[in-house]
């Protein structure tokens, strides 16, 4: 009985698991849903969310039975871009920038730009669900998706002006591609934030619903998977390449 109520103890003081910074889950049989799972600091990309965004993109690039992705945040926002505090913590800075800027031989990019541009490695069509906060690290993510579906409330920013950094991550490309130059410039100098409407005219987004975003990111989601998923891989391989050799013209 001694034994038993030490025991019983002892499980009770076991930390209770910590949740995951980025959730991956199925909706319907082809269609997968990765959320930035941390409500609290609106999603803030702290060493945990920035390795869940790339495993959860490695992982669904090699999963042949899913026909669409669909990115978005919990609670008020997409994502605020960097923790800052979290990162750049005085005892953990140097390893961390170490880790998210170091690229290992053979990949593409590094852990810092594998969260946006691994996206466009994985077959089948993307599409990211705006709403709320889209600051920074958080564009970027979104504009490594194929399709940007943005909620009224959505506010986006090239935020890394405001910390003295280029957005490195992926933006450099995906904004080539969306934007004229001189918008791409002024985004990046400025780190302005421009809410949906403005994003839809500057072509941040692909387009903006009154509602949730995230409910019309899954309609889109479900016509694709419906479809036939070899189409829809080659269509996203062919534009692509196509808007990579034309340099998005």
């Amino acid at each position: 009985p001694i034994y038993q109520r030490a025991m019983r103890r002892a499980v009770t003081r076991v930390a209770p698991r910590r949740r995951l910074s980025v959730r991956v889950e199925r909706v319907d049989k082809h269609i997968a849903v990765v959320t930035l799972d941390r409500p609290e600091k609106l999603n803030a990309l702290n060493m945990a969310a920035f390795r869940g965004v790339r495993d959860a993109a490695r992982k669904l690039r090699d999963d042949a039975s899913v026909r669409c992705v669909v990115l978005r945040g919990a609670g008020r926002a997409f994502c605020a871009g960097l923790d800052v505090k979290g990162v750049m913590h005085p005892l953990r800075a140097k390893a961390n920038c170490a880790e998210l800027l170091e690229r290992a031989d053979g990949e593409a990019a590094n852990l810092a730009q594998a969260v946006s541009y691994l996206w466009r490695g994985v077959p089948c069509p993307v599409v990211a669900a705006v709403h709320g906060a889209c600051f920074g690290g958080g564009l970027q993510i979104a504009l490594g998706a194929d399709v940007r579906v943005a909620a009224e409330d959505a506010k986006l920013s090239v935020m890394e002006a405001k910390w003295g950094l280029v957005p490195d991550m992926g933006a450099t490309a995906a904004l080539r591609e969306l934007t004229r130059r001189d918008v791409a410039l002024e985004l990046t100098t400025s780190g302005r934030v421009v809410g949906a409407r403005e994003a839809l005219e500057l072509g941040l987004v692909t387009r903006v619903v009154e509602g949730s975003a995230f409910d019309a990111a899954l309609e889109f989601a479900r016509r694709v998977a419906k479809g036939s998923p070899d189409a829809a891989a080659a269509a996203k391989q062919l534009w692509h390449a196509a808007y990579d050799a034309g340099g998005g013209e």
